[in-house]
């Protein structure tokens, strides 16, 4: 029988997220037998490393000291925390730029064109530095030049966070408005929330604010609720199982990095808005918003608008650079996807649920969209997530 230990946290949705797609991939292909013990990041090396002898490791590496001591095991051993730079152990994690993209897109939607990052100070932790490089890179790509970065102090996870925040508000309410602003992780997207709230500034209408990891607790715990980016962590965890099972087996790793899209962007109030300066189309993306799903036409729109028919396609083209119909498409599928994603809901269930009459237009429109049909969709989350 193998023997594997885990060196994972339990204190984070991402870490025990890991947890069960390992779990499941022992389960399946297996028996291991497993040495964990619960806790959280950055705990020291257990003595018995040393003297161990087991086959295989995977391991949240945060620390030089667990690195050496995975690396004097002589165990297969593979990371999965990316922060530290030239470690040479093979890596499973996420795709910075993919969830780069993913984040862009998702504020690009609800029309933001100013946009900030905040994260770790350069050379605390690489994969950071990675995320925000990837990020920059990918808002240049669609043209926006100039984003607004802001760091945390040096020794983040001690720093006094009361004396943190009167800077954090400062830079807040520098920022033009609306801006968008990415966190690195959800831990420091609440910082976000309460640094806007201190400094009075409105979220999402003025500042939007979006984590990643989609930790359930504290995206709930947060006022108001924090859009996040859903890492899959599951995903990431079985996937780095089924390459550690390869390697106990006698094959040598050619690539050091593996890396997996997200799963989505799951929204909550801290993004729930489309941001325009024009007053009518505000108005009216409120009204498509809370009537997309109920069977909402484009007359009704103008007749609330109180506007014609070519003066509002003007005015969205401008404020959106799409037509208040394919403002209707984008807000019923967003609430498909989340449908898709969260629920055992028949596909007719979530067309009649997002506004479609006939479940066969709906599948036409999704695919269009999408690039694959409903059904599809709700296939690649589960393997995403489970």
């Amino acid at each position: 029988m193998r023997r594997v230990a885990l060196f994972i946290e339990t204190s984070r949705e991402y870490g025990r997220g890991l947890l069960r797609g390992i779990i499941r991939y022992e389960r399946e292909h297996g028996p291991w037998r497993i040495y964990f013990r619960p806790g959280g990041l950055s705990e020291p090396a257990p003595e018995w490393l040393a003297s161990w002898g087991g086959d295989g490791i995977i391991a949240r590496v945060t620390t030089m000291e667990l690195a050496r001591a995975i690396q004097e095991s002589k165990s297969a051993a593979i990371d999965l925390w990316a922060g530290i730079e030239g470690l040479p152990l093979p890596t499973v994690g996420i795709d910075n730029e993919a969830l780069s993209e993913m984040a862009f897109t998702h504020l690009m939607e609800r029309g933001y064109r100013h946009f900030a990052y905040y994260g770790p100070p350069r050379g605390e932790h690489y994969y950071y530095d990675l995320r925000c490089d990837d990020y920059l890179r990918v808002l240049r790509r669609h043209g926006f030049d100039d984003c607004a970065l802001y760091t945390y102090p040096e020794g983040s996870v001690s720093m006094d966070w009361e004396l943190a925040r009167a800077h954090l508000a400062s830079w807040v309410s520098s920022l033009p408005r609306p801006t968008a602003i990415m966190a690195c992780h959800d831990d420091v997207g609440l910082q976000l929330l309460e640094a806007c709230h201190d400094a009075g500034v409105s979220v999402p209408d003025e500042i939007a604010v979006l984590g990643v990891n989609n930790d359930e607790f504290l995206c709930s715990l947060s006022s108001p609720p924090l859009s996040s980016v859903d890492m899959g962590s599951e995903h990431v965890g079985y996937e780095s199982a089924v390459l550690l099972d390869r390697m106990m087996h006698g094959e040598k790793v050619s690539r050091l990095w593996t890396l997996f899209p997200p799963r989505g962007v799951t929204v909550r109030q801290s993004t729930d808005i489309v941001s325009v300066s024009d007053p009518v189309v505000a108005r009216a993306v409120r009204f498509i918003r809370d009537r997309a799903c109920s069977g909402l036409q484009v007359e009704q729109i103008l007749r609330h608008a109180s506007t014609s028919r070519t003066a509002l396609y003007r005015r969205f083209k401008e404020q959106l650079g799409r037509s208040p119909k394919e403002e209707i498409t984008r807000v019923r599928l967003e609430r498909a996807k989340d449908l898709l994603k969260r629920t055992k809901l028949s596909i007719a269930q979530v067309a009649s649920r997002t506004g479609y009459a006939e479940s066969k237009y709906f599948i036409e429109v999704f695919a269009r969209e999408t690039g694959m049909t409903p059904l599809t969709f709700r296939k690649l989350g589960a393997a995403r997530g489970s």
